[in-house]
């Protein structure tokens, strides 16, 4: 069984920074997909920043140059580093992991990720970002 668990959300100028921590447990957790969405009310979902176990990452084309992801192996950690923080950055980020499937899979042929959330097995509680 996997857990998420994100923290780092909070209150940030726009211009700021940012950076969000999801701490995963499960013995496979180094093997899997894992990555960020986010979600506006009223909104879907949309995937941001997706790394695999290589450490290879890949972002959506709205976030793109200014999101940046990595894992620790060892302390299985992922992190989401956001500079130059927009409004429209303002949303619940979930951590997320999928079991069979890369990050690079959802790869919209143009560099830019684009995951389906229905894909991914696992998700963290969430964690606010609010951009004034």
């Amino acid at each position: 069984h996997v857990q998420l668990v994100e923290s780092g959300g909070g209150s940030v100028q726009a211009g700021g920074s940012l950076r969000l921590s999801c701490v995963a447990s499960g013995d496979t957790i180094g093997r899997y997909c894992m990555g960020w969405f986010r979600q506006i009310p009223d909104k879907e979902r949309e995937g941001v920043a997706g790394i695999d176990s290589d450490g290879s990452a890949i972002y959506s084309e709205s976030v793109k140059g200014r999101f940046t992801t990595s894992k620790d192996k060892t302390k299985r950690t992922l992190h989401l580093q956001i500079a130059d923080l927009k409004v429209e950055d303002a949303a619940t980020y979930y951590c997320v992991a999928h079991s069979s499937r890369s990050c690079q899979a959802y790869d919209c042929h143009s560099g830019f990720w684009c995951p389906w959330a229905a894909d991914f097995d696992y998700w963290g509680q969430g964690t606010q970002v609010t951009v004034s």
